[in-house]
């Protein structure tokens, strides 16, 4: 309840909200009675969203917006600032993948993954800064991935925008130094029950299926929501994500080769698949869903409660562990 009433009057601007992350977020930021302005480029499901959301208790405003354009971000956030007088929070949040061989997928799918990926965040960054110095105070939250400690082979726009972003990150935090009130922030979620598999684009001619280790949309939503609390220079989300960084900070060549190996294992055994672009080039229709029901086919619970199994067999272990050794330590008495 603290960190939701830490959020009442301010004013949050989450891009990629019609689905996914940026859903599961507005739902929860909405029950703070949080200002918000919700950006994609599907006018209608915003529409809804914001409907949603102000059933929940929150002010609500629905900026239909393309992220790679600009002059839309400048326009994203001159709205925000003439509805709710100044921007608190900035969450870039879109973000879209294009799947297959480098030279087999068209050239325009990789450039617009790395114009909503990178380009995206860095437009939000551009519209909303000088905004944060100009008043003094603002958090800015920038959602990249365990891509971007993880080369990804057969996603290599993907894999290079958020290498990217990552670095965008850490520069602009830097740059911004010494103002000790604006902070920013990259959250590195794990892979995530989205519906961002139906909605990318894969040339691969194979069916995509992003595993059994799923995390919630909510999961991400809410380190979002205690970063607004307490801000830190990165989070993950999810032990792969601090796995992927931990191995390949310590063995970058050999986590390549893996990854490669794996990814490369995975796609010739998975079932053929049919040729999308996705809705990379043009938003596609249909409502906006917060999970890619994954989970739910699949018929498992999400990696949140793997964790939790994980950490109780690990304490439990490490209890029975520590009560052999102070027996024998006793007998020995």
């Amino acid at each position: 309840m603290g960190k939701l009433a830490a959020l009442a009057g301010q004013t949050v601007v989450i891009t990629g909200a019609s689905s996914g992350i940026g859903r599961a977020t507005a739902l929860m930021f909405a029950r703070s009675g949080a200002n918000l302005v919700l950006a994609s480029r599907r006018k209608e499901v915003l529409v809804d969203l914001a409907h949603q959301c102000v059933a929940l208790g929150a002010r609500a405003t629905a900026a239909p917006t393309d992220v790679s354009d600009p002059s839309a971000m400048q326009a994203l956030a001159q709205a925000a600032e003439r509805r709710y007088g100044r921007i608190d929070v900035w969450i870039n949040n879109a973000g879209v993948g294009a799947v297959g061989r480098l030279e087999e997928v068209d050239l325009a799918l990789h450039r617009q993954t790395i114009e909503v990926n990178l380009m995206g965040a860095l437009h939000g960054a551009a519209a909303v800064v000088p905004r944060f110095i100009r008043q003094g105070h603002g958090l800015l939250i920038n959602n990249v991935s365990l891509g971007a400690w993880t080369p990804t082979p057969f996603a290599a726009a993907y894999a290079a925008s958020k290498f990217g972003l990552r670095g965008l990150t850490a520069s602009l935090r830097q740059e911004l130094a010494p103002y000790p009130d604006i902070h920013v922030c990259a959250v590195f979620p794990a892979i995530v029950d989205t519906p961002g598999f139906a909605h990318g684009a894969n040339w691969s001619g194979r069916s995509l299926n992003p595993g059994p280790l799923l995390y919630r949309p909510d999961d991400v939503a809410r380190v979002f929501l205690r970063l607004i609390g307490r801000p830190r220079a990165e989070t993950v989300v999810g032990w792969p994500s601090a796995a992927s960084k931990f191995a390949y900070g310590l063995a970058p060549v050999l986590t390549e080769r893996l990854v490669g190996l794996a990814l490369r294992t995975v796609l010739a055994r998975a079932k053929p698949g049919p040729t999308t672009d996705g809705a990379l080039l043009a938003a596609g229709p249909g409502p906006g869903d917060t999970d890619g029901a994954w989970l739910d086919r699949k018929g498992l619970p999400p990696a949140s409660v793997f964790n939790r199994a994980l950490a109780a067999t690990l304490l439990a272990g490490a209890a029975i562990a520590l009560a052999s050794l102070w027996r024998r330590s006793a007998s020995r008495r």
